[in-house]
């Protein structure tokens, strides 16, 4: 059995292997274990110096010729909703959203199923089995959360976790300056309620109730067009080589 230590970390650096954002790029990452008793405090640690987590594991670029890949939070008490904004949430004003504990479900992963194949069918994660899944939810060793959205019939009254149709789910970390966005995914039959840009407003939201300053969205990665949503949520910071920064860009479309 595989011994880690929980004071020193070590850290490794992966093989280079083709870029899924940008053609002709390769990746490297450099990637760490989160384990033991301290795993909270490094994970807090490590986000905030931009790295991300999936699973057990926390992870950065550290690419050879390329620095596209930018770490973005948004400063959630500072955040005012745009005008569009605002539309997402009123179309989505019959989803409640309840968060718990860090575990799976076969709800979820029906769900979790049918956003793979409408929208990352050739995806590194299209093969997943519920095994999977559920190793995605529950491999984690520091404040992660579940939270289910689901849609509030006429005739329903939700009090709690698994009433409702499910649409879309979050996994996220709670942290000690901010909440992080692990992944999140919805319906895919209910392309016009925008429901990426509802969860990340809903974690604002959720963010500022509990007093916290950052709602951390992992990577923007410039020349990326499918990462161009993260841009809209201003005010963000972005870290670079002084540290995180405050930036606005009045030209991108909200």
């Amino acid at each position: 059995m595989t011994q880690h230590p929980t004071q020193s970390p070590q850290f490794f650096l992966t093989a280079p292997s083709p870029c899924p954002y940008l053609d002709g790029q390769f990746e490297r990452k450099v990637f760490t274990h989160l384990v033991g008793d301290k795993a909270a405090e490094m994970n807090d640690l490590l986000t905030q110096g931009g790295f991300r987590r999936s699973q057990n594991i926390a992870y950065r670029p550290a690419c050879e010729t390329c620095r596209a890949c930018v770490s973005v939070r948004i400063l959630a008490q500072e955040f005012v909703a745009s005008r569009n904004m605002k539309r997402v949430l009123q179309h989505n004003s019959d989803l409640v959203g309840h968060m718990h504990n860090a575990e799976p479900s076969t709800e979820q992963y029906s769900l979790f199923r049918s956003y793979l194949d409408a929208r990352h069918r050739r995806g590194g994660m299209s093969d997943m089995t519920v095994l999977d899944y559920a190793m995605m939810v529950e491999d984690t060793h520091v404040d992660t959360k579940v939270i289910e959205y689901r849609r509030r019939g006429p005739d329903t009254f939700i009090t709690g976790k698994g009433q409702g149709e499910l649409i879309a789910v979050a996994l996220t970390d709670k942290m000690a300056d901010g909440l992080s966005m692990v992944y999140s995914y919805f319906n895919p039959d209910f392309d016009e309620r925008s429901l990426g840009t509802f969860m990340i407003l809903d974690h604002i939201a959720r963010a500022r109730a509990m007093g916290l300053p950052h709602v951390y969205l992992g990577y923007w990665v410039n020349g990326s067009r499918k990462m161009n949503y993260k841009m809209r949520f201003m005010p963000q910071e972005h870290l670079g080589p002084k540290g995180w920064e405050r930036y606005t860009n009045e030209a991108v479309p909200r």
